[in-house]
Parts: C-alpha cells; structure tokens; sequence
C-alpha cells in the first residue's frame, strides 16, 4: 500500500465497502459522541468521515489530535449506519472505521478558523493565507478560477488563436498607470518596467507576420487598490489579429465569453446578443460605460420641461447652454420615506439633495418640483417616462459632464433599494465609440482618453482636420453587471498616423520614435491592419464565483496598502544589494 494513501478523501464510495484502505488528510472536525470520536478528514478532493472508538488501537493517538493536524489512517470501509448518511457529501454513504493512526504534521492553535465561514479580519486572512485558503468556498473559487482559465484557453484555441509568452522586463509605456520600475544592474542609472499591459508586444507579434495571437497575461499597474482592483498585479486574457476590422474582433471574442459564462453561470441566463453601446449613449442612459443592465432604469433628458418653468433654480441653469436637467425614474418609488431617504443619501455623497416628484393615485404629482412647475409639467414629466401612480422621478442638473457620475449612482442605488435588479443573469454588453482625446484638467492638456494605440475614425484625415476632443476612436469595451471585463481597439498602423496622433497629445516626432521605437520601425516595413483586445481574467471569475472583491478569487493578494503580509513586501533590501543595483534611497521628509 502506498505510504500515506490508498484513496483520496473524496473518493470512497458503496463500491469499497469491506475494503482496508488508507487516508491522509486534516482534521476538519472532531467531534466526541460518548467516547466515540468522529474525524471529519478533508484533503483537496473532499472529506470523509473518520470512525474511532475505544476498542480501537487507533484510539490513544485519536485521542490526541486537534483541528488541522495532519493525519494518515488505515482502516475499514462500512456503511454509515441507517439515518445517518449525509446525501450531500459525496463519501456521505459510507465512513472508515480506524485501526491504526500517525500524526503527519501536528498544529498549533490555529489564528483563524478553517471549518465553516466565519468573517474575520482582512490582516489575519492575509498574514495566515494559507489557512484561509483552506476554508471550503475559498478553495473552491481558486479552482473554480483555474477551471476557466482552462475554458478560455480552450475556447480561444478553437477559435484558431495561437498562445505566445511575452517578456516580464520591458520598456515604460504609457498605458495609463504608473510603472513598477526594475532597476539594471548591468547598466546604472537605468531601468526596465514590468508590462502595464503586453501592448506594443502584442502589436509586435501581427507585424512579425503570425496571425492570431492570445496569452493569458500578467500585468502590472503601481495604481491604489480598490475591491475590483487588486494592487501591483492581475491577469488578463489577451488576444490580437491581424487583418481584422471592429467587427472581426467582435465575432471571434462574443463567442469566446459567452460561452466561458454559459460553462460556469450555474443555470443563470447569459446574454446571447450582445447590445452595442455607444460610449455617448451609454453615460446618457446610465450615468457610467459599463453599466448594469440587470438594472431597468434609464435616465433621459427632461430639461424643456423645466425651460422656463417655476422652479427658478433648474430654470436658471438651463440658461446656460450646455446644462440639462436629467430624470431617474423610480418604479414603485412614491412615498416619501423613500423619496427622503434618496435625499439623505445623496447629501451623503457630496450633493445639496436629490430633487424629486412622487405620482398620487389619480396622477397628481407631489413635492416641492411639482408644486413649482405646475400640472401640466408634472403630467408631461410623467408620460415621458411613462409612470404611474405610486411611482417617483428624481432629478439632477447641470453640466452633464460633472453631474454624469452621481447620476449614474443614483440610478444603481434607486434600482437597488427599490429591488428592480435581477441578481441572477449575466447581462453582456459591447460599449463602442469611445472618444480618442480628452482633456486632462491636471495637465491642462489634450491627453489620449482611452488607448493612444488605437486607430482614430477617419484615420489620418481626421486627426488633420477634426477638433481632436470630438474625433472618436475605434475602441471598445466590454462590460457586464456593472463591470469593465474587457477593453481593446482596432490599431493604429500607419506611422504618419501614430505621429500625429502622438503629437495632439504633446508628445513630438523624436519622442515617439525614442519612447515606442520598436513599433514605430515596424510600422515602416509593411504593417497589416490589426486590431484586439484584453479581458480581464480577475473581474470574470469574481463575477462567475459570485464574489465583489477580488480578494476572494486570488491565491495571494496584497492588502488594501499594497502589502503582502504573508511574504512580508515591499520589504527593505540588504546594502550589498543596494551598491549592486548602484543605488542609495532617497532620506523620507518627515
């Protein structure tokens, strides 16, 4: 017989009943029933239940044993006696009765429990990682994680894509975010990056003449975490083809995800035909570009009916031409106490309130805006967006550009209170005709909005003759459930092009060729229209185990201060390491 084992802990079954066989595994459990014990022994693959009593020579160590001690045991296979299986365990027909017993690997008192889900402390979960990724949901994300890493893989390898590895040291690129800088021994004074994203690599790959190109890639961004962003690194499915249009990308990637969803939703409808979005549209509507769209409200504009009215403060700023008035409707939302507590919540979040209109039965609206614009507004308000009794409209206004992110939270927390949000779907989504520039008020600016590798719509004569804030960009996310899952664009391959567009955004002729050189040469020796995308590997599996933070999806995460508790990084390094690298850190002002 093998030394620890004989059979896995979830492999015991009926069929090996009468059978001696072997375990190893913890102790999920100990439980003391009149001096009979019962070890619930887990391993990776399930758990089994373990029987000793005093008769047994196994007893005395049994005895012994506490919570997560490592254990192998021999014994009989019987069947549980009647009444006690546990139908939703797959060993739960049957249990071993232990003749013999050896501690593998005793523990000490364990600083967080492994069995059952018990909240604790994002410092104790992280400085015991592998405790915590003992605990059965979390376990079961990770390899849930790998299981569609597999399916994307997969899928994109039946779809003609071929997998390539791109270098870790690289040059800085400007992909948006702050690079993590390696400095060269070799060379003092100077740097590599890690790949914000394999970008210009990728780019490389369709000038080198291969056609269909994925890897599942490692990223890394010096950016502040949040939940749906874990600090330092995150992985990305990334793909490019080369003679491609927008929507080439569009009919080889839709398949792709959809088909990775339908795979692990767990019977939870996926959306089959994906809506295209435009970026304009989409912020109009939803207040953000990647909206929910389990959630069914939509936001439209009501500022002629405010033009003019009685009520002078939406009236006044509807004076100045570029201001609206937008609504929110609120299905079912027509009491006050709501209507008050969408107030309260909107003085929380930094605003002076949340303008509102509740309907009465017979249609007579409510509230301070209806008593100023009068009826006639409040009814044409109403029809508008098509509501009824006992429902609510709320409104913001101004300049759309600054009021665009409250509305869009305002609409999730309407649809949210009022339950309107179907939890159960996956609601996919293409959001296209992002704009190419924007201004940066920090630079004071033209900066690139999106991807500065992007080709702009109208190519070369655009970025000629366009007022660059209004040129649009071939460039397109995908979102889902409120999330950004995905982002790419059709490339921008024409060197005059890529120095033009490079140029708007301040930066001249030799700086592209210094900072991008590699590209910049290859565009000159027969470039082929490609084009691709990313999706991102943490924010689908979050999404597909049912999670919101990414925390609960990832091996070893950092904490929210860019930490790694278990590992102890960023940690100081040794001086001999410091002199080799040919640099001293810089005295901290205090």
């Amino acid at each position: 017989m093998h030394r620890y084992r004989s059979h896995t802990c979830g492999a015991l079954s009926t069929a090996q009943v009468g059978e001696i066989v072997r375990l190893s595994g913890w102790c999920h459990r100990i439980r003391d029933h009149g001096g009979v014990l019962f070890i619930d022994l887990r391993d990776h693959y399930g758990l089994t239940q373990v029987v000793v009593d005093p008769d047994s020579a196994a007893f005395k160590d049994a005895e012994k044993v506490r919570a997560e001690w490592v254990i192998r045991i021999d014994g009989k296979v019987r069947l549980r006696p009647e009444g006690t299986e546990n139908p939703d365990l797959a060993t739960g027909a049957v249990e071993v009765y232990a003749t013999e017993l050896e501690v593998l690997g005793p523990s000490a008192e364990l600083p967080l429990p492994v069995f059952g889900d018990v909240e604790y402390p994002e410092e104790t979960r992280l400085r015991y990682r592998f405790l915590d990724l003992r605990r059965e949901k979390l376990h079961r994300n990770i390899m849930t994680r790998g299981a569609i890493i597999d399916a994307m893989r997969a899928r994109m390898k039946g779809q003609g894509f071929f997998e390539f590895q791109t270098p870790i040291l690289t040059a800085s690129s400007p992909e948006g975010a702050r690079d993590f800088l390696v400095p060269s021994r070799l060379h003092p004074g100077k740097f590599y990056a890690l790949p914000q994203a394999p970008q210009q690599y990728k780019q490389l790959i369709m000038m080198s003449g291969f056609d269909r190109y994925f890897q599942i890639a490692p990223c890394f961004r010096d950016e502040d975490p949040r939940a749906d962003r874990l600090p330092g690194e995150f992985y990305q499915l990334d793909l490019e083809m080369s003679f491609v249009e927008q929507e080439d990308i569009f009919a080889a990637v839709e398949p792709v995800i959809t088909g990775v969803f339908e795979q692990f939703a767990e019977g939870k409808p996926v959306t089959q035909k994906w809506p295209r979005i435009p970026y304009a549209e989409s912020l109009r509507k939803y207040g953000t570009d990647k909206p929910d769209l389990r959630n069914p409200l939509v936001m439209q504009n009501v500022s002629d009916h405010f033009r003019g009215s009685g009520f002078k403060v939406f009236a006044r700023m509807l004076e100045v031409e570029k201001n609206q008035v937008w609504a929110i409707p609120a299905p079912g939302g027509g009491s006050r106490a709501f209507c008050d507590r969408m107030n309260s919540w909107a003085q929380g979040e930094g605003q002076p309130g949340l303008g509102y209109i509740m309907w009465r039965e017979g249609g007579e609206g409510a509230g301070p805006l209806a008593n100023n614009i009068g009826p006639e507004r409040t009814e044409a308000i109403r029809a508008q967006l098509g509501l009824k009794a006992g429902d609510a409209a709320f409104f913001v206004a101004g300049d759309p550009d600054k009021f665009v992110k409250f509305a869009g939270l305002a609409r999730t927390r309407v649809g949210e209170e009022l339950n309107l949000v179907d939890k159960d779907r996956f609601e996919l989504a293409w959001i296209v005709d992002f704009p190419f520039y924007e201004y940066s008020e920090e630079e004071k600016k033209i900066d690139f909005s999106h991807n500065p590798f992007s080709m702009p719509q109208g190519g070369l004569d655009a970025l000629n003759t366009q007022d660059p804030l209004a040129i649009k960009a071939f460039q397109y996310d995908i979102a889902c459930n409120g999330y950004e899952i995905a982002s790419g664009g059709i490339r921008n391959h024409r060197p005059e092009a890529m120095v033009k567009a490079f140029e708007i955004a301040g930066y001249d002729a030799q700086t592209v060729e210094e900072r991008f050189g590699g590209m910049y040469r290859a565009f000159q020796y027969g470039a082929p229209p490609h084009g691709g995308m990313a999706a991102g590997v943490d924010r689908i599996v979050m999404l597909l185990c049912g999670v919101t933070n990414l925390r609960e999806i990832s091996l070893f995460p950092m904490n929210q201060q860019a930490i790694d508790l278990l590992m102890g990084a960023p940690a100081e390094a040794a001086p001999k390491q410091l002199r080799e690298l040919h640099i001293r850190p810089a005295p901290q002002a205090k």
